[in-house]
């Protein structure tokens, strides 16, 4: 089965069965994996080093991966400078080096329309008021964009009116927020933050304070770990149950994603199990020598994605440890592989889809 990236845009989320995705990758991901060597005088200097055919046929398990950390050391483009229109740059802590990514018009454009396919089977085809849980500060600089801003502002398309949580201190702008919700009474709302943050700026300072929220209809989505807060994680179950005790919310989502491949998220369903949709893919692989895991067997996890053209992020392993837990058999009935993330590889930076944030 072929079909080019613009068919499969149009296809639903969570659509394609293992075969017909399985085809459709091997084709997309060799045309890929030959533009970028072409274009890309690094990345096909770095296929050489890996001993890489000239002209090999790829598939989901053997397109050649780049450490996800490549992209702090070089830059990496396959267009030319003056088509680039936008740099997302990965968060980091103070004195790390941070991840740049060039995005151009065309890959900027078929990235948002895979967010809005993925976001389409959480919050349907509408926009929804949409209240988030950050400051407003992480707008200013728009030109390079951070990991934290770009997931405020690419999640605001999916905002009719939008209200932030918290102001420019960083502090919970109750009465606010009470406000927004009271101006959308009765409706569904979208909330959107960073986990930490939620945890530190929200739940935490709602129970200090003694103060609830009634937001009922409320559609929660969250990533970006923990952070400096590690020490004070908890598990996902008492997460949600802390969120539903101050603001009612049943609707509580995690999701995973960094800004090499931003557009590939992967949502949580209800049964609480990452999901690869159709526009990107997920394959755990073994320490000793990066073979594919098994089903339930832990390892490094490796994040493919058609979408990537103007730099070569098409097929990169990351620092982050997780499990395949199955493909096209979960009981949400989505099709696709499932998985969780459980930890950060050892001596991993603390760094992922958000800004760390000192305070």
């Amino acid at each position: 089965m072929t079909i080019d990236l613009n068919t499969l845009l149009q296809f639903r989320a969570y659509s394609l069965p293992r075969p017909e995705k399985q085809a459709i990758y091997a084709s997309l991901l060799t045309q890929l994996t030959q533009f970028h060597r072409t274009r890309c005088p690094a990345y096909g200097r770095l296929l050489q080093a890996l001993g890489c055919p000239e002209h090999m046929e790829c598939t989901v398990e053997n397109t050649p991966m780049l450490p996800v950390s490549i992209f702090k050391e070089l830059e990496l483009r396959s267009v030319l400078e003056e088509e680039i229109f936008k740099t997302v740059t990965s968060s980091g802590t103070t004195g790390q080096q941070v991840s740049k990514i060039f995005l151009d018009a065309d890959t900027s454009a078929v990235q948002q329309r895979a967010l809005s396919g993925i976001m389409a089977d959480l919050l349907g085809e509408h926009r929804l008021p949409y209240l988030v849980l950050d400051s407003k500060r992480v707008l200013r600089d728009r030109a390079m964009f951070s990991a934290r801003g770009a997931g405020v502002l690419g999640f605001s398309v999916f905002g009719s009116k939008t209200c932030y949580a918290l102001d420019e201190h960083m502090e919970l702008d109750l009465d606010g927020v009470r406000a927004f919700l009271e101006a959308h009474q009765g409706e569904p709302i979208f909330l959107f933050g960073f986990t930490y943050i939620i945890w530190r700026h929200v739940i935490r300072v709602l129970e200090e304070r003694g103060e609830t929220l009634s937001i009922p209809k409320g559609i929660l989505l969250h990533g970006g770990g923990w952070k400096k807060l590690a020490n004070e994680a908890v598990s996902p179950q008492e997460f949600k149950a802390r969120i539903h005790a101050v603001t009612g919310i049943e609707q509580v989502r995690n999701y995973y994603g960094m800004a090499e491949q931003t557009g590939c998220i992967y949502l949580e369903c209800p049964q609480g199990h990452l999901h690869a949709s159709i526009w990107s893919d997920v394959v755990v692989r073994r320490w000793r020598d990066y073979s594919p895991c098994d089903v339930g067997e832990p390892g490094l996890i490796q994040v493919l994605s058609p979408l990537p053209h103007s730099y070569p992020g098409h097929s990169l392993l990351t620092e982050d440890l997780g499990v395949l837990l199955g493909e096209d058999d979960c009981p949400c009935g989505r099709a696709g592989k499932y998985f969780q993330v459980t930890g950060r590889a050892p001596r991993a930076e603390i760094r992922g889809c958000s800004d760390t944030y000192e305070g």
